[in-house]
């Protein structure tokens, strides 16, 4: 005979008993001791963020880490299993940036490296410790894990085996130093992964600027004179133009176009000879007389007058700098056919820096403002930004006026709509 169950079972209960069965005859233990002589499976627990109270993902996550090590102990192995805690990067600092009331980098380089740090582990040290925390839910989920002897990534003999690891690959020759260019989140002064990008993209309205950048030489003479029409969304990009990408087989035109510009009340027919695609001709305001055709490839060496003068490169060391070079990203979708080149602000425009020998100008601080070499916009932030106390309008309007004091823009608007990623912390562009 089986013996009655009841009808109602208290499952809490249940559970304590369980666990404190385990516990005082150390179940744990002696699943490890029966096994030292097989064969090893070993497990580290790819650590979580420390950084609060574990949620319910973490449930789910570690259920499935325990039915895989109950398995291969059953199976025969001796299973170590070593516990860990990710102690470094934004979760723990943004939690007592929370608790200590700082918004800025800056605010913690005030208080102290040290003093920041001191509050960064004792959050960490808490969150494990504390009723309700990590500890507390290991043991009463059942996660059979080894807590005392953890690896947490803030102590110093963890970071000197990370830095061992690093000195065994240089010693081999490989790491190199170079550039890459990531997504910056600049009010919190930091990188941003692929995964973090994607969670904040948004519909946003930003400039839709066309720029006339005159030619100064030319395989093609009769264009020497003449302007490349090019087009942006980022007018503080700009500043840092480096090359001119068109098309290799796209087909361009040379086009005469007569238009009519309003100042206050008076109007103004301005010609200009502009090059530009020939599927893109709906770019152009008023009435326009194709005078060549010619495809891209032909530009290729095109020598054009920059945006700005902020910077001047050695042309002997940078013979590409300031030239049309082509790329096969170039489309006609929009735009003008013309893509300008900031190899600090873009994956593919650095590619092309790489490949052509192209000079890298990188006038933006970690914070996103433009540095004391960009002159009048020195200090000024790149896009708009909101901060705790106050916003700060960005620059894009001001280049735009710029651009038209120097009679380089064609026109422009402040109504284009496309999708821009934010950093998913600060709700602020990237």
């Amino acid at each position: 005979m089986f013996r009655e169950v009841p009808n109602k079972m208290n499952l809490p209960e249940v559970e304590k008993y369980i666990l404190k069965f385990w516990r005082d005859n150390k179940i744990f233990e002696k699943s490890l001791d029966a096994r030292q002589d097989k064969p090893w499976y070993i497990f580290y627990e790819g650590p979580p963020t420390a950084n609060g109270r574990p949620g319910i993902h973490h449930v789910i996550a570690r259920a499935v880490k325990d039915v895989v090590c109950r398995y291969k102990v059953m199976s025969g192995y001796f299973v170590p299993r070593k516990a860990g805690w990710d102690t470094h990067g934004l979760p723990v600092e943004i939690a007592v940036e929370k608790e200590m009331g700082l918004t800025q980098k800056n605010e913690i380089e005030k208080i102290g490296i040290d003093k920041f740090n001191k509050a960064c582990k004792a959050l960490v040290d808490r969150h494990i410790e504390m009723a309700g925390g990590w500890r507390t839910l290991t043991d009463r989920m059942g996660y059979w894990i080894d807590l005392d002897d953890a690896y947490i990534t803030y102590k110093n003999e963890y970071i000197e085996s990370v830095w061992w690891a690093i000195k065994q690959i240089f010693d081999k020759g490989l790491i190199y130093r170079g550039f890459k260019i990531v997504p910056q989140s600049p009010t919190i002064e930091t990188p941003l992964s692929s995964h973090e990008l994607s969670l904040g993209y948004r519909e946003v309205r930003d400039p839709n600027c066309y720029v006339k950048v005159k030619i100064r030489s030319s395989p093609k003479k009769e264009l020497e004179g003449k302007y490349l029409l090019v087009w942006t969304t980022t007018p503080w990009t700009l500043l840092s133009n480096t090359a001119m990408a068109v098309g290799e087989n796209i087909d361009y035109v040379l086009v005469k176009n007569t238009r009519q510009l309003k100042s206050g009340d008076q109007k103004e027919t301005v010609t200009d000879e502009l090059v530009l695609a020939e599927a893109r001709l709906e770019a152009l305001d008023g009435e326009y007389e194709i005078l060549q055709r010619f495809k891209g490839k032909e530009l290729i060496g095109t020598v054009y007058e920059p945006i700005f003068d902020y910077f001047k490169p050695d042309r002997n060391k940078y013979p590409n700098a300031f030239t049309v070079l082509t790329a096969d990203f170039v489309s006609t979708e929009d735009g003008s056919g013309i893509v300008h080149q900031a190899p600090a602000f873009g994956a593919d425009d650095y590619e092309m820096s790489k490949k052509f020998n192209l000079p890298f100008f990188q006038p933006v601080t970690p914070g996103g403002r433009l540095t004391e070499d960009v002159g009048e916009f020195a200090g000024r932030t790149v896009k708009t930004f909101t901060y705790t106390d106050h916003t700060e309008e960005g620059v894009d309007k001001d280049i735009v006026v710029a651009l038209k004091k120097k009679g380089k823009l064609y026109r422009n608007s402040f109504d284009y709509v496309h999708s821009y990623p934010h950093c998913w912390r600060t709700d602020n562009p990237i």
